[in-house]
């Protein structure tokens, strides 16, 4: 039975380190150096969103 938990973990602990890597993969491809590294604040959710009131 422990055998078994402690495997799960192990393939969760995997899965959350291929997500980490794809999600930076992403991240890095979709915007550019400048943006990454502004000192700006919320610029990114700024320009993509669009409220109405």
């Amino acid at each position: 039975m422990w055998i078994m938990i402690a495997n799960l973990g192990w393939i969760v602990s995997a899965a959350l380190a291929v997500w980490m890597l794809y999600d930076w993969f992403r991240t890095d491809t979709s915007y550019s150096e400048e943006t990454l590294t502004s000192s700006r604040e919320g610029e990114i959710e700024a320009v993509q969103e669009h409220h109405r009131v």
